[in-house]
């Protein structure tokens, strides 16, 4: 088993990461950590529809996520993680899980996006003042963090952002 990457993205699975993300890292699987999605039987459902032809998707919370990765459940598949928050990388990666990239592709956007602390990455994604520590622990750990929605935008350094903030 071999995690390719990992992605943050408050919408999780759809358009986007199903049509372009997905075929560009070309995993086997796609794996959607989430408490709220994956124990609700109708998000659940409704998010496997966007399921992109041939890969198989776990929409799975971040215990059996953890235990699964931490069992190697996926023998020789290739992982894509999609979370919506950085904490859940981090805790997986303190488990000792290896992931080498974060992509931070959409999060909510803050009802105030110049409120003191608040981080703009690019214009779907935002770092609020709680998550700093997290993506600098990260950054610690030696995962590269890049910004970008789409395949085709230009990759934004997170590291230098933080350090510049």
């Amino acid at each position: 088993m071999k995690i390719l990457s990992a992605r943050i993205d408050n919408r999780l699975l759809h358009g986007i990461v199903a049509t372009q993300w997905a075929p560009q890292i070309g995993p086997n699987r796609i794996m959607i950590i989430d408490d709220e999605v994956a124990t609700n039987p109708v998000l659940k459902s409704s998010m496997k529809l966007g399921k992109p032809a041939g890969m198989a998707v776990s929409i799975i919370t971040e215990e059996v996520a953890t235990d699964h990765l931490l069992k190697n459940a996926y023998g020789e598949q290739t992982i894509f993680i999609i979370v919506k928050s950085p904490q859940i990388i981090l805790n997986l990666v303190n488990k000792g899980i290896a992931i080498d990239k974060l992509t931070l592709g959409g999060t909510v956007a803050p009802a105030n996006p110049t409120a003191p602390g608040i981080i703009k990455v690019h214009n779907r994604a935002y770092i609020n003042p709680a998550e700093v520590p997290v993506y600098q622990e990260l950054i610690r750990k030696g995962i590269a963090i890049e910004g970008q929605y789409v395949p085709s935008d230009k990759v934004i350094n997170v590291q230098e952002i933080l350090a510049n903030s």
